[in-house]
């Protein structure tokens, strides 16, 4: 990693070290689809480092912890773990993964919820009753074999981890058993999309879960606590002192991540509305609504950024949810700042965006919070973004595109590093 102090952070080389991992993923990282994806070797490789800098890594902190990439990495190195996540959804995964399972018991459960399943009834008034918005999704044929399915997972789980381990396998196929468009990167319908058989992909999704359980079970690594909660970091009071954070806020995006979860949001009754998920989340749009853009709220970065971004484009809703999701950041990175014990080190994953035009410097952004929030030794490496479901095609607008012949500009991020010294 490169010393930011002499450094501008858009002339710094690829470094190799944080663009690929020494092994392949664990498959309990796959049980479940998410889009943006942290890479589960940037975590270990952080431990590696912040080790090697003195830092004694006994704790780790996800501050916007997703899918629980980062929780599973800290269970397997024997690191405690806190995370938050204001997406239901994406805690529900997190802690599915990071849990720990008895494959007997987990066999036990199937078998009870496929007699189940074979007895249940359900007619044609349960769909003429369905949220119009998931009838949109299904035909009719899945929508009923869903409904039976969750049904008997909900009355026959009785022991909570297992029930949420199922509902997550329940949650994971529903993209499959739709008419969505399965790699688009917004809700799209796939119009020549057949349908499946809803209980043999579960099934498939089952027998894939119990063997990501035994391939964690055959590791080596001392049992320690996984806490993942359900809730915004920027208004929650009470969090731990740890020693190493590693996060990727999130982006200033042209969707919405609770859109690309609204199935999973609606069948699991996680709200009426899964447009009501929008509102909170950092980076939406909608998390802007009403907000006026103060100057003297923004460090100097981000001043510069949106000023450049009003010359160009006037007040309108996007420049409104780039000067909220500015703010926001300053106030989690000195949220992140009063967690680190003394000598504690944070990384953080982000990359620059663009709109009209403008460059959207995330990553100069964060580094200035960093030095306004007290942290020091500040490094950063940049990585060539591989795998994520996100594309890297942006239109003339700025807005995501599948399009190839458009401009490549998110297709680098940054690995950004920092120590807190004084407490």
């Amino acid at each position: 990693m490169i010393d930011l102090e002499c450094n501008d952070i858009s002339d710094i080389p690829l470094e190799d070290k944080w663009n690929f991992g020494d092994k392949a993923e664990f498959l309990m990282h796959k049980i479940h689809a998410y889009p943006a994806k942290f890479p589960a070797f940037i975590a270990t490789k952080a431990f590696d480092y912040a080790e090697q800098e003195g830092v004694d890594v006994h704790s780790v902190a996800d501050v916007f912890c997703g899918c629980g990439t980062v929780a599973l990495e800290a269970k397997l190195h024997s690191k405690v773990f806190w995370g938050v996540d204001i997406n239901p959804v994406a805690t529900l995964i997190a802690k599915t993964k990071s849990a720990s399972y008895d494959v007997a018991v987990l066999a036990d459960y199937y078998e009870k919820i496929s007699a189940t399943y074979e007895n249940v009834k359900n007619s044609h008034t349960d769909y003429i009753n369905a949220n119009k918005r998931l009838k949109y999704w299904f035909t009719e044929r899945n929508y009923i074999d869903l409904l039976r399915l969750r049904s008997s997972i909900e009355n026959i789980v009785t022991e909570e981890g297992y029930k949420e381990a199922f509902l997550c396998l329940f949650s994971a196929i529903l993209k499959t058993s739709s008419r969505w468009l399965i790699k688009s990167i917004k809700p799209q319908v796939d119009p020549s999309k057949v349908d499946v058989v809803v209980w043999e992909v579960f099934k498939q999704y089952v027998d894939k879960f119990s063997k990501a359980i035994i391939q964690i079970d055959s590791c080596i690594f001392n049992p320690v606590k996984i806490n993942i909660e359900n809730n915004n970091f920027l208004t929650i009071k009470k969090f731990p002192k740890v020693d190493l954070i590693i996060s990727s806020p999130p982006y200033v995006t042209s969707y919405e991540y609770a859109d690309l979860h609204q199935l999973s949001t609606l069948w699991l009754q996680y709200a009426a509305d899964y447009r009501n998920l929008r509102k909170g989340s950092i980076g939406s749009i909608y998390n802007s609504e009403g907000f006026e853009i103060d100057m003297n709220s923004l460090n100097i970065v981000g001043q510069q950024i949106v000023r450049e971004l009003l010359s160009d484009c006037g007040v309108n809703a996007k420049v409104r949810s780039v000067a909220r999701y500015y703010v926001d950041i300053q106030h989690a990175i000195h949220k992140c700042a009063n967690m680190l014990n003394a000598g504690g080190m944070a990384f953080f994953v982000v990359g620059d965006t663009e709109y009209k035009g403008v460059k959207i410097k995330n990553s100069k952004h964060l580094i200035q919070c960093l030095r306004d929030s007290g942290f020091s030794d500040i490094k950063a490496a940049k990585r060539r973004i591989s795998n994520k479901m996100l594309t890297p095609y942006r239109d003339e607008f700025g807005r995501f595109s599948s399009d190839k012949t458009k401009r490549r500009i998110y297709h680098e991020e940054f690995v950004i590093s920092g120590r807190r010294w004084n407490q």
